[in-house]
């Protein structure tokens, strides 16, 4: 079996219209959620074995502080193909992660990932921003990821661990 953890981007900061979407930063409250959802994640789960993430500057800046507050220290890879993906193509990006690696977290965007959810689990989720939600696929290779029914074992919201 594979677990893939999927990470929403925390809340971005608008208060520079001329930037890019790509270039936007997290706001102060991205700030404190992608921290609170890294310490959550650090007495939960386990260190991936692969983090994938978009390069956008959101996502980017998402996981540093996550991996900061867990204490994580894994591979992580910047993948172009995560950006304003699809769940189709997000579902292409984690079918070609190396069966040797049993846990992976991807990082991305909505509406992708919750289109991805959908995809592997049948179930229609709501993935508001720094949400994290935990999949069981039911496979041992991650090419089969889509073939197979996965489920989600949870999902929790920055909302809900700061209570």
């Amino acid at each position: 079996m594979k677990t893939l953890f999927l990470l929403r981007h925390a809340k971005s900061s608008w208060k520079d219209e001329r930037l890019p979407d790509f270039e936007r930063p997290l706001n102060r409250r991205g700030n404190r959620a992608s921290t609170t959802v890294g310490h959550y994640l650090k007495i939960r789960i386990k260190t991936p074995d692969l983090v994938l993430c978009s390069p956008a500057a959101r996502t980017r800046d998402t996981l540093e502080l996550l991996l900061k507050a867990a204490k994580w220290s894994t591979e992580v890879r910047y993948d172009q193909r995560i950006y304003e993906a699809s769940g189709m193509r997000l579902a292409e990006v984690i079918s070609q992660i190396d069966n040797d690696r049993r846990v992976a977290l991807l990082v991305g965007h909505n509406p992708g990932l919750e289109e991805l959810l959908l995809l592997l689990t049948s179930v229609t989720q709501k993935m508001p921003t720094a949400a994290v939600a935990k999949v069981v696929l039911k496979t041992t290779k991650w090419a089969n990821a889509i073939e197979k029914r996965a489920t989600v074992e949870w999902l929790v919201k920055p909302r809900e661990i700061e209570k």
